[in-house]
């Protein structure tokens, strides 16, 4: 038997490196989202489109966004897209499109569509990883404007800019163009097309034209003109924080006493509140330092946040599509028989973090068929922050939330085989993505709740058209029956009592017309009485998903 080495821990710990982030996503670009051809173009032109719709928002702008995609090989096409928004001052460009993690969004709680300062340097670096190429950036901020290259030192996570020469300062917004390899274009309902009419669809406010490698144009015209309201930067709710979220924040704090750092921490925490934690909490030192909070104490201090009732997040923190502007958007492109849509009110998850559910159900017309198809066919539309969520639907907790439904229920025997269209969105100041490609939404059971009683409260309303139609078709049919005997009807009663034949016939339908009048009135009032039930188990469901113990709610006077 073979002597076995004994290999010592200087040997075993000889390779030990430390590597910068942009080398980790160099080889692990597919958690970036690059992963598959079709898709990794998809994310490419994501990216950038998330990035210029938020810069024209914050900058008060009506966003005007370009896309223009061309073949350069079998695999190798090129992207540039274009806007009208502030532009990106020359000394922070690199920072913003060519250092991984570096950006305005991870550290405020405000709602945007970028989070993690990943997206657009992670452009730069696939394209940079699979053509070789840099990318190509013109911006003008309306005092100046230049265009440059650009690439990634992949071993420090540090830009190298390029090529920089100034242009008419009359430019205004930024246009980038890169090639990416290992890439394809596909009219699918994961393709570029796809990803840019659902975008139309919850940001009606922009304007957005795409060109095809075909040559084909696309204009996906702005149908509103006013701006969404712009999110307020907001504290975390104190309903969802853990203890060591909490022992974080008293220990970079600057306040002199736990008292003051809670109301100057946290949102809904007031000198009321204080007051009410300290008739909980009897020989808790509230004026002692925060940063000499331990970690048994933040345990105390977070239990004790939860036997509180508390207002609900504030909603000037989120950015919703909104309920007026959906309905007009789902009549715009999907042209339902019917539809419903509602928006619930703020609850919060983990870390405190608010976060809004909005959900509408389309039926008919153009509803529940995918790119290209014919027929009937259930289709869930994702959304998070207003941005299309195109892959990763099976790991997602929308897709969670709406398969645990009971769609026999409301009307509906078979989702996937049903003209049916159901949209979610879920906005907050940071949604809890799966990973860092941001294509599906974790399965906080929070949040799955919330998605999942925002769709029930629409599919009652379908429930209610659904059962209306078949009782309308049956009194129609039962209508057209007696109908057809009318007018043999009226020719023997005239041969027996004499009278005209077409005065008899006349009276007949006025008589089955009356009648089915009444049937139809009422309908309409068992309808209304189906309604008013049906709103009585609508503020039951609020009333288990509102705050009791631990839960966001109306705050007690």
């Amino acid at each position: 038997m073979a002597e076995t080495k004994v290999v010592d821990a200087d040997t075993i710990f000889k390779e030990l490196r430390t590597h910068s982030i942009s080398e980790f996503f160099r080889k692990n670009s597919q958690m970036l989202g690059y992963s598959g051809k079709v898709r990794s173009l998809t994310t490419a032109v994501h990216e950038y489109v998330s990035n210029s719709l938020d810069a024209c928002e914050e900058a008060g702008i009506l966003p005007d966004i370009a896309v223009e995609i061309k073949q350069l090989s079998e695999f190798k096409y090129s992207v540039q897209v274009s806007d009208n928004g502030p532009g990106i001052p020359q000394n922070i460009l690199g920072r913003v499109l060519a250092t991984v993690l570096s950006g305005t969004k991870f550290h405020r709680y405000v709602q945007q569509r970028g989070q993690q300062g990943i997206g657009g340097s992670g452009c730069t670096l696939f394209s940079q990883i699979t053509t070789g190429k840099a990318i190509h950036i013109k911006s003008g901020t309306g005092r100046s404007a230049y265009e440059c290259d650009l690439t990634i030192d992949i071993k420090s996570n540090r830009p190298l800019i390029t090529n920089m020469r100034g242009m008419d300062n009359s430019f205004r917004g930024v246009t980038i163009y890169g090639e990416f390899g290992d890439v394809k274009y596909e009219n699918s309902e994961h393709g570029i097309y796809e990803y840019l009419r659902r975008t139309a669809l919850s940001n009606p406010h922009a304007s957005i034209k795409l060109a095809d490698p075909e040559g084909k144009e696309y204009n996906f015209v702005r149908s509103v003109l006013e701006m969404p309201k712009k999110p307020k930067v907001t504290k975390p709710h104190p309903l969802g924080i853990g203890t060591n979220d909490l022992l974080e924040f008293a220990h970079h704090s600057e306040s002199k006493k736990i008292s003051m750092f809670l109301m100057e921490t946290f949102s809904r925490l007031s000198q009321g509140k204080v007051d009410e934690l300290k008739g909980m909490m009897p020989g808790f030192d509230f004026d002692k330092e925060p940063r000499q909070l331990t970690w048994d104490e933040s345990e105390k201090l977070v239990n004790a946040f939860k036997q509180i009732k508390w207002l609900a997040p504030d909603l000037d923190s989120l950015s919703t599509i909104g309920e007026e502007q959906i309905k007009a958007t789902i009549k715009n492109i999907l042209n339902p028989q019917f539809m419903s849509v509602v928006e619930r009110r703020p609850k919060v998850f983990r870390g405190g973090i608010p976060f809004v559910v909005e959900a509408g159900i389309a039926y008919g017309g153009n509803a529940g068929k995918g790119v290209g198809e014919g027929g009937s066919k259930g289709v869930l539309i994702r959304f998070a922050n207003k941005v299309p969520l195109l892959f990763d639907g099976s790991i997602c907790a929308v897709t969670t939330a709406v398969a645990s439904i009971d769609w026999k229920r409301y009307g509906i025997k078979e989702f996937e085989n049903e003209p049916i269209s159901v949209l979610v969105n879920v906005s907050s100041v940071y949604v809890p993505y799966s990973g860092v490609g941001k294509q599906a939404i974790s399965q906080e059971p929070e949040v799955v709740d919330e998605i999942k009683l925002a769709v029930q409260d629409c599919a009652r309303g379908l429930q209610r058209y659904m059962s209306g139609e078949r009782n309308r078709n049956i009194q129609a049919s039962k209508y057209q029956t007696v109908m057809r005997y009318v007018n043999q009807l009226s020719i023997n009663l005239s041969e027996i009592t004499g009278k005209q034949q077409k005065s008899i016939e006349t009276e007949l339908r006025s008589l089955i017309d009356r009648r089915y009048k009444k049937l139809l009135e009422a309908e309409s009032a068992a309808n209304a009485a189906e309604e008013e039930a049906e709103a009585a188990v609508d503020s039951a469901d609020d009333a288990r998903s509102e705050p009791g113990e631990g839960e966001a709610g109306p705050e007690d006077e």
